[in-house]
């Protein structure tokens, strides 16, 4: 596939044995979307599975569950659900449509909009026609859409409003392979433009003639998705993923994570542009026959708490930032009860980390213990959960970034045990992942290697001893980088080897801790390298008021650290506020602090230098300096309050919420100069 025919020779007619059917191939990576690579498929064990396309996935499924509810929305504050069997029908209806308005075999659909069920309709519709996926976050600007829409070679593009329409149409003049247009809700903004409901009168207007012959073209080795990497290293690669990836994963992740069909209530809101999203919400969702509810578009900012509540989810993924914002509103609450009310709380929260320590340790609990514990539970424990809205949810867990220990060890307390883990789009959200077991679960670990890939450290010049790159081999390795041969041969070895782009090490016990991101180490400019995260998540643990904390020192003589304090959220637009949350007024006025507004503690750091605020955060300092920095160049020697919590409108987060370093940097210039250009206001007290 992909080669050119040389001049003279007739074109060889394309095998028709689809959508099941395996090309010969014979590399495991590609980087053309027509490629196809060979299966990591073995002769026992899980990878032995019989590969499957996602049409004969979602087709069997589909049969065997027809009237399950699938998908819910609230439209004009009524839950509107799809059967799985109107579910599939819809997404071949949209397929013809696709087809219909000239989507050819190959090329990119981008769709950009919040979790909707025309976002999960519009996904398979793609991969039933035979084009790409191509997911665009709704917090990209006019330029990232361009680079996706090039990038994928997109002719049709899907929006979910006139908002995203119009980042569309600022570039479409650069996009001349656009066909259609269409957008899901409201009345479409441009001419031209469809509406779902005349996309779905094209397809319902369409024979089945059409859409039989692409999937009678598919092979399962072969590109049907594209995630395009969060651009906090550099501009947006397009991870390929074939239908192989997709099914055996989803698979694989049904037997870790769910286990029962018909049974699964998911709320969704992460996005789909993201493969975490993608697999957990619409394939496993369909795989396992789960219903899934559509969180509001404004979660992140606010409303995510309501639907759960209303919602009760069975399984629950939270990004760290969702679980932090959590905790805070239990630490609000908190902060506002009685004595009486709070000594109860400690109470229970104690007897609920020695329940979960001893069922993660593999120890039996004496009678007594199991009593006090039925007590916390019906006192505290079981209001604590349905007040969260996960009452009925028995599996919890979070990626994407790093959580502290703290978030980690007070949700145990409350009954919600996290399996904290890590993985990457290019091994399809596989990684290391903490287990509810005994001896599969370590707080500060990304838990054990995941069975579904092969972990090895390998040897790289900026790993410390006992360290070394985290690499995975599997038949969940992504293909390669869509039109990046130079970066997929960089990432991926001949024999399927992924590099991560992690460092790490293993403990005695088989756990698997990240110890830095090569991309973003620092390295100072006396060639010290300093992986960050682990110094900001002690710095916050030293400082328990702080929100965020992110080290700078790159081609600087030492370190020095930008913090930001806990403050409320806009419940609409998910900006940060001026106002302190309760919890972190409490704290500051245990040290003598009377702040109650960002400006106002920032002010007055300023101007008492020796005062409670900044000898507090200049204490937690000296705690970290003395007791965490492993070396001179890892100490922290300035540090400096922000104005403002980080944030995706800020542009300081992406639209998972990870820290997007570079935009820090560059939006903070002028601060992080003048810590090195001018003395600190307070002088670091520990000895260097």
């Amino acid at each position: 596939m992909g080669e050119p025919v040389p001049p003279g020779e007739p074109a060889q007619p394309e095998p028709r044995d689809g959508p099941d059917q395996i090309l010969p191939a014979t590399s495991l990576k590609a980087w053309e979307a027509d490629q196809p690579v060979k299966l990591h498929v073995t002769k026992h064990g899980m990878a032995s599975d019989e590969p499957i396309s996602v049409y004969t996935m979602f087709k069997r499924v589909a049969t065997a569950h027809p009237k399950q509810p699938a998908l819910a929305v609230k439209r004009g504050d009524v839950w509107k659900y799809r059967t799985l069997e109107e579910y599939f029908k819809e997404a071949r209806t949209v397929a013809k449509a696709l087809i219909r308005l000239g989507l050819e075999r190959f090329r990119g659909v981008c769709i950009m909009g919040f979790n909707s069920p025309e976002w999960a309709i519009s996904n398979f519709g793609v991969v039933f026609a035979g084009g790409l996926v191509a997911g665009v976050y709704p917090s990209n600007l006019p330029e990232a859409c361009r680079h996706i829409a090039e990038n994928s070679r997109a002719q049709i593009i899907i929006v979910e409003n006139e908002v995203a329409l119009n980042k569309f149409l600022a570039v479409k003049k650069d996009l001349p392979d656009i066909k259609a247009i269409v957008q899901w809700l409201g009345v479409p903004g441009a001419p031209g433009v469809l509406s779902w409901a005349e996309l779905v009168a094209i397809g319902l207007a369409e024979k089945d003639n059409a859409l039989e012959e692409r999937l009678s073209l598919q092979a399962i080795n072969q590109c049907c998705t594209l995630i395009y990497t969060s651009g906090t290293t550099g501009p947006p690669k397009g991870v390929m993923c074939s239908q192989d990836n997709m099914t055996w994963t989803t698979k694989e992740f049904h037997l870790l994570f769910t286990h029962k069909m018909d049974t699964r209530v998911i709320v969704s809101y992460l996005p789909f542009s993201h493969i975490a999203g993608l697999l957990l919400d619409l394939y496993i969702g369909v795989y396992s026959a789960a219903t899934i509810y559509f969180a509001q578009p404004d979660a992140l900012k606010g409303s995510l708490g309501k639907t759960l509540v209303e919602v009760q989810p069975t399984l629950f993924m939270g990004v760290p930032r969702v679980w932090e914002k959590m905790y805070e509103k239990l630490q609000d609450i908190e902060v506002n009860e009685g004595i009486a009310k709070r000594s109860v709380a400690k109470w229970a929260k104690s007897q609920g980390l020695n329940y979960y320590t001893a069922l993660l340790s593999g120890r039996s609990l004496s009678a007594s213990e199991r009593m006090s514990y039925a007590s916390a539970k019906k006192l505290y424990i079981d209001k604590v959960r349905a007040a969260l809205g996960l009452n009925r949810c028995d599996v919890f867990v979070t990626g994407t970034a790093p959580i502290a220990k703290d978030i980690l060890n007070y949700f145990m307390s409350v009954g919600i045990p996290i399996c904290e883990g890590c993985s990457t789009s290019e091994s399809l959200s596989t990684g290391g992942l903490n287990e509810l077991a005994p001896g599969r679960y370590k707080l500060g670990s990304i838990g054990k290697p995941m069975r579904q890939a092969t972990m090895e450290l390998k040897p790289h010049p900026l790993a410390k001893p006992g360290e070394g790159e985290i690499t995975y081999k599997g038949r969940c390795i992504s293909m390669g980088y869509l039109r990046m041969p130079d970066k997929t041969n960089e990432a991926i070895e001949d024999d399927g080897c992924l590099h991560t782009g992690d460092l790490g090490r293993l403990d005695e016990d088989g756990f698997l801790y990240i110890t830095g991101r090569i991309k973003e180490i620092i390295i100072t400019a006396g060639g010290e390298n300093i992986p960050p995260k682990l110094i900001e998540e002690h710095v916050k643990r030293e400082i328990p008021f702080l929100s965020s904390a992110m080290a700078v020192g790159d081609k600087r003589k030492y370190l020095t650290i930008l913090l930001t304090l806990t403050a409320e959220m806009n419940p609409d637009t998910g900006e940060p506020l001026q106002n302190l949350t309760e919890s972190c007024r409490f704290l500051l006025r245990e040290i003598g602090s009377q702040a109650k507004t960002v400006a106002e503690a920032v002010a007055e750091i300023k101007a008492n230098p020796g005062g409670p605020l900044a000898s507090a955060i200049q204490q937690g300092i000296d705690r970290y300096n003395d007791f965490h920095a492993i070396s001179n160049a890892q100490r922290i020697q300035r540090w400096t309050v922000l104005p403002a919590d980080f944030s995706a409108q800020g542009g300081e987060l992406t639209s998972t919420l990870k820290l997007v370093r570079s935009n820090v940097v560059e939006k903070y210039k002028d601060v992080i100069d003048e810590m090195y250009n001018t003395p600190n206001p307070v002088k670091v007290t520990s000895k260097l």
